[in-house]
């Protein structure tokens, strides 16, 4: 075992970290570091993400909605540095793109499996974009986020032991995806937003569910600065990984992972 003392270097593994990006062109194209570069930047934000998500789910099911919302507060400043990455990343002129486009086929942001692990945690995700994903022996994450109880499932679970009258379907593992519109949940949101301000029991629990609006506001707004990103470089071309590359996108833009939090807005301003 070596005596040498722990460095910066060390600590942070940097050669390892350096070492990983390797250019795919013949001979290398120069633009190629930048593109490596801001998705490798990606990916290990959203690895933070995740931690970070994993975290909040845990707390809400031991009813410690305040220590939720310090961890949505990291989450939300990582979501809102991603649009710096992207305004990096656009200092890429589409012919400079599209000089080393064609070496990622089969290869695609599309493929992201951490982001399609974000989006089945958060309650949202789409099994249909797996069939792009075949290949990726990391493919196993996402099928397991798929079984695992969502951040919204949690939500409600803690909504539930605080009182609130939850349908107890709602509460199991993947009960929550896909849908919207329940009464009750609609109704302990109403309650929760309309009287939050004269029973103190229910302010923890506003700020909470702020918080997850807040966190579906930013993932939507990084989906639509991410589309136009690609609208600019490649157009509606298809793309490298087989999808429709941006009129994919753009359908992503109005997802949300949490309808019945939007809902109440329109119910709470159609009784004001």
């Amino acid at each position: 075992m070596s005596n040498a003392p722990l460095t910066y270097g060390k600590y942070l593994k940097i050669s390892e970290l350096l070492s990983l990006q390797e250019r795919q062109s013949s001979p290398p194209h120069h633009d190629e570091m930048l593109f490596i570069v801001v998705h490798q930047a990606h990916e290990l934000w959203f690895k933070l993400v995740l931690h970070e998500l994993e975290r909040i789910r845990e707390v809400l099911g031991s009813d410690q909605p305040l220590i939720a919302l310090k961890g949505f507060k990291r989450v939300h400043a990582i979501l809102r540095s991603l649009g710096g990455d992207i305004d990096i990343l656009e200092t890429m002129t589409p012919p400079e793109f599209n000089a080393f486009r064609n070496v990622l086929r089969p290869a695609s942001g599309f493929q992201s499996v951490q982001f399609r692990e974000v989006e089945f945690l958060s309650g949202g995700g789409n099994a249909a974009v797996l069939d792009h994903m075949f290949q990726d022996p990391a493919l196993d994450r996402v099928r397991q986020r798929m079984t695992e109880q969502t951040m919204y499932e949690a939500l409600l679970g803690l909504l539930a032991r605080r009182g609130f009258d939850i349908p107890a379907e709602l509460l199991v593992a993947g009960g929550t995806r896909g849908r919207s519109g329940d009464a009750k949940v609609q109704a302990a949101f109403r309650r929760i937003y309309s009287e939050h301000g004269t029973d103190a029991s229910l302010y923890d629990l506003y700020l909470l569910c702020e918080a997850f609006v807040e966190f579906d506001q930013l993932v939507l707004l990084w989906r639509g600065r991410h589309v136009r990103m690609v609208e600019r470089t490649i157009g509606f071309t298809m793309g490298t990984g087989g999808s429709e590359g941006a009129g994919y996108l753009h359908r992503t833009t109005t997802s949300k992972f949490f309808p019945e939090l939007w809902e109440i807005r329109t119910q709470l301003a159609e009784s004001a």
